[in-house]
């Protein structure tokens, strides 16, 4: 009997692939990194065949040894707004995928707002002006690449953010669609309406015939095609779950009521937050996304997006060599008692909610001749508690309530003195569910809601654990205090590039 779910995670460094079992714990897992191209300063890419090529090798080694028949469904989650554009017919892309992070179109977002569109697009797609997310990527792409918008306007090619390529593939190119949360993430959706906005393709210059079919996120989208090498066993599965990674999360962590939030401490941070079946407008920096849409029915999140997270920690890691991995990070900043006035502000491609600076850039302030690498190391660490914890003020803000509590999840939140740093900062519970990969979880939850293998959230809900909850312990007038020297230091790398 068909009782696991195949989830595939697609993320900024790395693809991998978890199988599921109906108790929600993992049966087998499997991944695989893959490179980061840097064309020049500001600009990210990634190979989309190697995006496939990785998932699709991920996702064999993880069904290794299970028996044939036994996967009920697939589920995919991806790194959000990345931008690939591909040959209708031959599957080739025309491009490297623009990746989340790439700042390239920093200037023609500007050019934008000089337009004076960023009410319009604010009222329809929840979202502000900014190169983060799809739409100006795609322009990029058809501006630059030589023949790509007559061939656009031909409707010879197609556009997808990553889970809308892997649905491609995986269906053997029968299925163009995308789940409304990706495509909330681009600067073309209308999440009032939950479709395709013209007049912003047409301002943005954008071919609609190029864009994907918006689909709920637990549906049957197609089946596996025969033939993928090493998931022939695989053939004729549904492939019925998709969201973008942060809303997957979400999912994952059972945040199904409004006012439940969550953060996920991954190569960014990224705190959402349920608000309920009506988008909440942000007036304090947030964006404004479809959570999920099920059964019919659609929930919104507010947003807030932090650009570096854990990538500071890899930063500190490979670039200044002063750790070896994440856990001497972890070592060193529990061996000084503070940083010693030093904070570290990584804005290495800009800053993301609530500052929304595309000229930001990093800054290491306030190193005296005794600052030390362990206390550099420690600053690291509260620079991505900082981060959430405006992105928390900013959402109670918006929001008008408090947040009783904050579940973490993501490869940071393995680390005892973030967790203790981030529940100090906000003085509220910060709550580590036992079972890790929640973004996992969301997309294969999502698809075994609609193969059948789980019933609803009640169901889904019960099966999460939490492994630790930390509490608040340092006085808050201490915490007062360093934060506001973290906003001091903010104020000194806004605007740097510019």
């Amino acid at each position: 009997m068909a009782s696991y779910i195949l989830a595939l995670d697609q993320g900024t460094t790395s693809s991998r692939a978890i199988v599921f079992d109906r108790a929600g714990q993992i049966a087998a897992k499997a991944q695989y990194p893959f490179p980061q191209i840097y064309p020049q300063a500001g600009w990210v890419e990634h190979d989309p065949m190697t995006i496939w090529d990785t998932e699709r090798l991920a996702a064999a080694e993880a069904i290794r040894g299970l028996p044939e028949g036994s996967i009920a469904g697939i589920g995919v989650t991806n790194q959000r707004e990345t931008t690939i554009v591909w040959d209708k017919a031959t599957g080739q892309p025309v491009y490297n995928a623009i990746v989340w992070q790439c700042r390239r179109t920093a200037e023609l977002c500007e050019e934008l707002k000089r337009q004076g569109l960023e009410e319009r697009i604010v009222s329809t797609t929840g979202l502000l002006i900014d190169a983060y997310f799809s739409g100006t990527k795609i322009r990029w792409i058809l501006d630059n690449v030589p023949g790509a918008r007559q061939r656009a306007e031909r409707g010879e090619l197609l556009f997808g953010t990553v889970e809308t390529w892997l649905i491609w593939k995986l269906t053997g190119g029968r299925v163009h669609a995308t789940d409304v949360t990706n495509a909330s993430r681009t600067m073309l959706f209308d999440i009032h309406r939950l479709c395709w906005d013209e007049e912003l393709c047409r301002l943005l210059r954008i071919p609609a015939c190029m864009l994907p079919r918006p689909v709920e996120n637990s549906a049957v989208y197609g089946t596996v095609q025969p033939g993928i090498p090493g998931l022939e066993t695989l053939a004729g599965v549904p492939v019925c779950g998709a969201a973008g990674d942060q809303q997957a999360a979400l999912f994952g962590q059972a945040c199904f009521h409004p006012g439940e939030a969550k953060n996920t401490y991954g190569t960014g941070c990224f705190t959402l937050m349920n608000v309920g079946a009506e988008p909440v407008r942000s007036r304090a920096g947030l964006v404004s996304s479809v959570a999920w849409s099920v059964g019919g029915r659609t929930t919104y999140a507010l947003e807030g997006s932090v650009f570096n997270g854990g990538s500071t920690i890899q930063w500190l890691r490979d670039e200044l060599r002063l750790v070896d991995s994440a856990p001497e990070c972890d070592r060193l900043a529990e061996s000084v008692e503070s940083s010693g006035g030093v904070v570290v502000v990584p804005a290495f491609t800009g800053m993301g909610a609530p500052y929304w600076d595309m000229y930001a850039r990093g800054a290491i302030l306030g190193i005296t001749r005794g600052t030390g690498r362990a206390h550099i190391a420690r600053a690291v660490l509260e620079c991505i508690a900082y981060q959430v914890t405006d992105l928390m003020l900013a959402m109670r803000q918006d929001a008008g309530c408090d947040i009783t509590a904050l579940r973490a999840d993501g490869g940071a939140s393995v680390s005892d003195i973030l967790m203790q740093m981030q529940a100090d900062l906000l003085r509220i519970p910060v709550d580590r569910p036992a079972m890790v990969e929640t973004t996992a979880f969301g997309a294969a939850s999502l698809a075994g809601l609609a193969c059948g293998l789980w019933r609803d959230t009640e169901e889904l809900a019960a099966l999460r654990r939490s492994q630790r909850v930390f509490l608040p312990q340092r006085p808050q007038a201490d915490c007062d205090d360093e934060y506001r020297l973290w906003k001091k230091a903010v104020s000194r790398a806004c605007h740097w590039a510019e």
